[in-house]
């Protein structure tokens, strides 16, 4: 059985979804979940943006929860089932619903709140984002960033892969970094199109709210094993996992170290559910080859031939 993969920002686009839209009862009752929690027609802007206004997280994370579990809803229904799931960024609050940790609808609703409390705390940083760093000399960009650049720290987000990680600080602690690596030929550099420095310390305002804020929501132990960004491990322990949920927002996301437990699992198909083909990227980046099928549902038409390849090819003589 495969791997379930859950994308975050980033993976979005003005219209993602439109075959769910048009009438998928299931689908529009977690939008509408998600518009009375932000207070916005998220349908609307789904479907027609602006992208700008789409990209602000207190709109985006509920609607990227939405989707990714519209579409997971019509594989379920196909009767595929995950050996086990993970999602990057946010993409682990959708993994929580997949794994019936949370239901779908409080798993929109987590999304909403941590998207508004990341929101709130990226306006307190003066022109705060992140930068991808494409480059395998890992240890010289761990010396620059012990080292620090300016006043502002510079830190590392996301660990993504042997020859990628993503840095978050300050817009002038960025580009100076990026001119170190520049100098330095360690690797080239990125800005990323984003509205705060996510997974810094910049977050830990957020990350106390939500761990306020979520006090009384009740984890429940997962259906099937749920691999976590902070440590890249699986965990079951639901104390734990809600623990580890909140620890994300302020610290990297250690998604080479998930790909490296996926792949010591052994012969795994991986599958991206959700707007995007990043994922799906990152796997063959950690070294996921032919031997491995890395697909993607973001449409119908795509829950078809997922389940065309994993299923029906396989009782086809």
């Amino acid at each position: 059985m495969p791997a379930f993969l859950f994308p975050g920002q980033g993976s979005q686009e003005v219209g993602m979804a439109s075959d769910l839209l048009a009438g998928d009862s299931f689908f529009l009752s977690l939008v509408e979940t998600g518009s009375h929690c932000v207070g916005e027609d998220l349908k609307t802007l789904c479907l027609r943006g602006p992208e700008k206004r789409l990209r602000q997280s207190k709109f985006l994370q509920p609607l990227l929860v939405a989707v990714s579990l519209g579409y997971l809803r019509h594989l379920q229904d196909k009767g595929l089932i995950a050996d086990l799931v993970l999602g990057h960024s946010l993409g682990e609050i959708t993994a929580l619903a997949a794994a019936g940790v949370v239901s779908p609808e409080q798993a929109v609703t987590m999304a909403a709140h941590r998207g508004r409390l990341m929101e709130e705390a990226a306006a307190a940083v003066a022109d705060g984002g992140m930068m991808a760093v494409m480059g395998t000399q890992r240890e010289a960009l761990k010396v620059l960033l012990e080292d620090g650049v300016s006043d502002e720290p510079v830190t590392l987000a996301n660990d993504n892969a042997p020859n990628q990680v993503v840095l978050s600080g300050t817009r002038t602690a960025l580009e100076k970094m990026a001119r170190l690596i520049a100098a330095g030929r360690i690797g080239s550099c990125r800005f990323l199109s984003v509205t705060g420095p996510w997974h810094s310390r910049h977050m830990e305002p957020a990350r106390a709210r939500f761990e306020k804020w979520s006090e009384t929501l009740e984890f429940k132990k997962p259906r099937v094993p749920i691999v976590m960004n902070v440590s890249g491990q699986p965990e079951e322990d639901p104390v734990q996992i809600k623990r580890n949920i909140i620890r994300a927002i302020a610290e990297p996301v250690q998604w080479r170290s998930a790909m490296a437990h996926v792949k010591a699992k052994g012969g795994a198909d991986l599958i991206e559910i959700g707007p995007g083909r990043v994922l799906a990227g990152l796997a063959r980046a950690n070294g996921f080859g032919n031997e491995t099928r890395v697909l993607t549902v973001s449409s119908l038409r795509d829950v078809e031939a997922v389940w065309h390849a994993l299923v029906h090819a396989a009782v086809t003589p």
